[in-house]
C-alpha cells in the first residue's frame, strides 16, 4: 500500500524523500516497481472499473450495498466486503439524501382556532392580517429554524425569529417582534398552521 501511495505523488515530489516519509527503502520501491501486477490487483482494477460504471448509472447514489447487488445480477464475480473496501480505497461514496424530518406534530389536547380568514389572504390595509408560518433550513451544523410574521397587505416580514430548535418560544419571539415593531390596534387578525 505504501509503495501505491509513493507511485501516486512520485510525480510531485522526489522519490528519496518520499521514500523517506513512508519508511520504505528506494531499492524496495523500484523492486516492486518491475514486479508484474499481480492477478488479484488485475482484478481488483477490472472491479472498480466496473463499481465505477454503477456507481455513474445511479448517478452517484449507489452505496456499496446497492453497486454489490448491481454487480451480481451482472453476474459480476465478487462479494460485498470486497466492493466496499474497493469503494473505500478509492473514496466512491453514495450520495446521501436528507432525510424528511416532520415538524408539525399537533397536541390534541390544545383547542384549534377557528379559521377566520377562511383562505382570503388579502388584506384592505396594513396590520390588518398577518400570517405566521415555520420553516427549516439544513446547515453545516444541522437544522435552522426560521418563523416569520408576514403582512398580508404590504406583503412584507414585520418579524422574525431563529433557532437550532423548534419550540413554542420561536413563534412567540417572532410574534413579539411584529407587535414591537408594528404596534397593531385592535381587530388585527392572525393566522398560522
Amino acid at each position: 500500500m505504501r509503495f501505491a501511495l509513493l507511485e501516486e505523488h512520485r510525480e510531485m515530489f522526489p522519490v528519496v524523500r518520499l521514500c523517506e516519509v513512508l519508511k520504505v527503502s528506494p531499492s524496495g520501491y523500484y523492486a516492486w516497481r518491475k514486479r508484474p501486477m499481480s492477478a488479484r490487483e488485475r482484478a481488483n482494477r477490472q472491479l472498480v472499473e466496473r463499481i465505477r460504471a454503477v456507481h455513474s448509472e445511479s448517478l452517484e447514489t449507489y452505496g456499496s450495498p446497492r453497486v454489490y447487488r448491481e454487480l451480481k445480477a451482472e453476474g459480476v464475480a465478487c462479494s460485498e466486503n470486497r466492493v466496499a473496501r474497493l469503494m473505500r480505497l478509492r473514496s466512491i461514496r453514495g450520495r446521501q439524501t436528507r432525510r424528511y424530518r416532520t415538524t408539525t406534530k399537533r397536541n390534541r389536547a390544545h383547542h384549534v382556532a377557528p379559521n377566520l380568514m377562511r383562505r382570503d389572504f388579502t388584506a384592505e390595509g396594513p396590520n390588518l392580517k398577518w400570517a405566521v408560518d415555520i420553516t427549516y433550513i439544513w446547515t453545516a451544523e444541522g437544522w435552522l429554524y426560521l418563523a416569520v410574521v408576514l403582512d398580508l397587505y404590504s406583503r412584507r416580514i414585520v418579524g422574525w425569529a431563529m433557532s437550532d430548535r423548534m419550540t413554542d418560544d420561536l413563534t412567540l419571539a417572532a410574534l413579539g417582534m411584529a407587535l414591537h415593531n408594528r404596534q397593531p390596534t385592535e381587530g388585527l387578525m392572525q393566522h398560522s398552521d
